[in-house]
């Protein structure tokens, strides 16, 4: 094998392993099904589609925030992740979602050590 050959193979085997790492590193953080669904209803952040990417909307105030498509939906998790550090309260085997005003508008049962973990995983609580 010459050493053309090598630096080429050379090459394209680092190409592919930045490729990998950089999409391992973009890739959002594993949830829950049931629990982030139940309680992804009572998330004010959504996505919005746009002709030039995606963009995170706060329904609360209308602010749209324009991360670059390789960040959006890590800074989608991060902001989901501080907004329930604030809002959900974990009391025996219920998740308490709070309002604005510390009132409880719902509480979801966690049905299994998964879910736990989970919560205490991606919401830090």
């Amino acid at each position: 094998m010459s050493i053309k050959r090598g630096l080429i193979f050379g090459f394209l085997f680092a190409f592919l392993v930045v490729g990998f790492s950089t999409m391992q590193r973009s890739m959002p953080a594993p949830k829950e099904k049931r629990i982030y669904d139940e309680i992804k209803v009572y998330m004010p952040y959504k996505l919005e589609k746009k002709v030039g990417g995606l963009a995170i909307v706060d329904t609360r105030t209308g602010d749209k925030e324009k991360p670059s498509a390789a960040e959006v939906m890590l800074r989608y998790d991060e902001l989901q992740a501080k907004w329930g550090n604030k809002h959900l309260e974990i009391i025996d085997n219920d998740v308490h979602i709070l309002g604005d005003n510390n009132q409880s508008i719902v509480k979801i049962f966690i049905e299994t050590p998964e879910e736990r973990a989970f919560l205490k995983e991606f919401f830090g609580i």
